[in-house]
Order: structure tokens, then C-alpha cells, then sequence
């Protein structure tokens, strides 16, 4: 079998033609059009490259000129370098060509151009989020260091009347004595703030319309205590449902599954993996805390597992977050509403 590996770069890339005896390297830049020719000039069988930010277009040039293709899991075992004295991009592509030709390539799906653009829209979503909340703490700590009298907590000071409050102590910076630095600050933060609830109304205006005309999300806010956004982003980040054996994959897939140290007798488990998406973990939590007040199937669950002890109620919230997104897959594969459960 032939094989056409890349080490693919921001401005860079190296490509392998492997036949298993012998290897040819070519650096090219990394650009749709060179990509296009080197693919066709080396008439390989298969194509393989790892997962990274330009991943996304390769594989879909090589779906476009009809390759098949792999795309590596730098996060597997077979994949890590160590104890090693040197590591190029040339090792790279030789590394990945020699593990596809030994059957032992470690891959990951590479979702639609569609689904990775709707995964890249939340993750802007929530970088805004946090944009608006750090402008805001932002705001307050500039207030209380001018020894002011104390602004009005939570929701309440970012009201019509809470902005008119501010913005009567802002001044625009170029006004602004030495000593009255902090009003053209405050002016600054206002603008900030104004520019994304912007984008934030924009983005959530977006979202929730095409949450309308998706049967998915739908099915997933029938799980009381489940809401559109965690819905949408269980949606994109399970893709194809099908793609899973069973729990066990859709669970270490979120990395909500412990750490296993085993060697001989000894066999301990730790903390949770962490790997997969961050956002997907912090929506699962997020929700199951809300479940807590609304959904007597979580309630039951957090209560059994963490034996009515405070100490054990985090850990808990974790085990139910891995069974909900268990749950929900389920329910996607299925094309099922939510059932609920007996007592635990």
C-alpha cells in the first residue's frame, strides 16, 4: 500500500510518500492549491495527517478528489515521542506513515463542514460570554477602588437605570485630568461592555433559530432541567450518534471517565480523563446542577451516590453529568424523547 502522509504546519508542511521500504519527503506551503497537486501527483492509496486547525479543509480536498483518508489522535499512546533525541517534521509524517502501514494509527472522526462550523460558532459564543462577564467584574472593581458608594449587586446594575448610573460618572479619556483617569476607564468599559451584548444578542438570535428547525435539540430539551444551549452543544459535539459502540465510548469520548493506573495487583482509578471538548464537559455539569431543581431522576441519583455527604456531592455531579450525556446519546440513536426513569 502506498501511502501519502502529512506533517501538517501553520506556514509549512511536509509530506511523506511511504511504500513501506522506502520514503520521499517534500515541504510545500500549506495552501489548498499545492495540497490539491501533491495529492494528485503521488496517486497514493491513502492519505494521513493529524488533527489540528487546517485538518477540517484537508479532509475535505481529500473527500473533493475522491482519497481515502485517516486523520491521527496525537493523544494516543502510539503517537507520543519520549526518550527521544531528536524530532522533526520529517519524523512526524514518517511516524504517521509507518503506524497507518502497521494497522496501528490511533484515529478520530472529522465531523461535516456544516457541524464544525455550528462547533465553532458556540465556542465563539462563549468567548464572548466570558469577554462580557470580565468587562463586568472589570467595571465593578474600577468603582470600588474610588471608595464610591456601593453599586447595586447582580442583575440589577446592568438594568437601563444601572447603565444610566455608570455612564453619568464616565467621561470621554481625552477630557480626563490625571486625577479623572478612571472615568475615561469607565467610558472605555461602557463601550466594551455595549460592543458585546452586541454580539451576544446577534449570536444568540442565530442560535436559537436554527435550534428551531433542528429535531435533535428539540428531543434533547425534553429532558427536564435541559435547556437549548446545553442541548445544541450535545448535539454538535456527538455528530453522528451511530459512530459510538456503546457508553463507555460516548463517556471517554467527553473525557468524564477516570484515569485507570493498573499494574499487577494494584489497579486504582483517579480523576476524570479531561480530554474531548472543555465546553461540552462544562455545559454536561453546568446542567446537571440545574437538573438538581427540576429533574427527580438526578436528584435521586446524586443523592444515592454521594451518600448525603457534602464532601461527595462534586464527585457525584460529575457521575450523573457522564450519565446524562449517556442518556442523551441514547436518545439520539434511537430518535426517543426523554422516558423518565424509575427510582434509583
Amino acid at each position: 500500500m502506498k501511502i501519502l502522509s502529512a506533517d501538517l504546519g501553520k506556514f509549512k508542511s511536509v509530506f511523506c510518500v511511504y511504500d513501506g521500504q522506502r520514503a520521499e519527503f517534500q515541504t510545500v506551503p500549506t495552501e489548498r492549491e499545492t495540497f490539491s497537486e501533491v495529492i494528485r501527483q503521488a496517486s497514493a492509496d491513502v492519505v494521513v495527517f493529524e488533527t489540528c486547525t487546517a485538518a477540517g479543509w484537508v479532509a475535505d480536498l481529500c473527500e473533493e478528489l475522491g482519497m481515502d483518508y485517516f486523520v491521527a489522535n496525537p493523544n494516543g499512546e502510539a503517537w507520543r515521542w519520549s526518550k527521544i533525541k531528536r524530532k522533526t517534521d520529517r519524523d512526524d509524517a514518517l511516524k504517521l506513515a509507518r503506524l497507518t502501514a502497521m494497522n496501528e494509527l490511533p484515529t478520530v472522526h472529522v465531523p461535516s463542514r456544516a457541524v464544525r462550523a455550528k462547533r465553532s460558532l458556540l465556542k465563539f459564543r462563549e468567548q464572548v460570554v466570558r469577554n462580557r462577564v470580565a468587562v463586568q467584574n472589570e467595571i465593578r472593581a474600577l468603582w470600588q477602588a474610588q471608595g464610591l458608594p456601593s453599586l447595586p449587586s447582580g442583575k440589577s446594575l446592568w438594568t437601563v437605570a444601572g447603565l444610566s448610573l455608570l455612564s453619568s460618572h464616565a467621561r470621554p479619556l481625552s477630557e480626563c485630568s490625571p486625577e479623572e483617569f478612571w472615568r475615561g476607564q469607565l467610558g472605555l468599559l461602557l463601550e466594551s461592555y455595549a460592543h458585546n451584548r452586541s454580539q451576544e444578542k446577534q449570536l444568540e438570535q442565530k442560535l436559537e433559530a436554527l435550534a428551531k428547525q433542528d429535531a435533535s435539540i428539540k428531543r434533547l430539551q425534553t429532558i427536564p432541567g435541559v435547556g437549548r444551549c446545553t442541548a445544541e452543544v450535545i448535539v454538535s459535539w456527538l455528530d453522528d450518534p451511530t459512530r459510538f459502540r456503546n457508553g463507555r465510548e460516548v463517556s471517554s469520548y467527553a473525557g468524564l471517565v477516570p484515569v485507570q493506573y493498573q499494574s499487577g495487583e494494584s489497579d486504582r482509578r483517579g480523576r476524570i480523563t479531561r480530554r474531548g471538548s472543555k465546553l461540552l464537559r462544562k455545559r454536561l455539569v453546568e446542567c446537571t446542577w440545574l437538573m438538581m431543581r427540576y429533574n427527580p431522576w438526578a436528584q435521586q441519583l446524586v443523592q444515592r451516590i454521594s451518600k448525603g455527604q457534602r464532601t461527595r456531592k462534586k464527585q457525584a455531579i460529575v457521575a450523573v453529568a457522564r450519565r446524562l450525556l449517556v442518556r442523551c446519546w441514547a436518545m439520539l440513536r434511537d430518535g426517543t424523547d426523554w422516558q423518565q426513569p424509575k427510582a434509583c
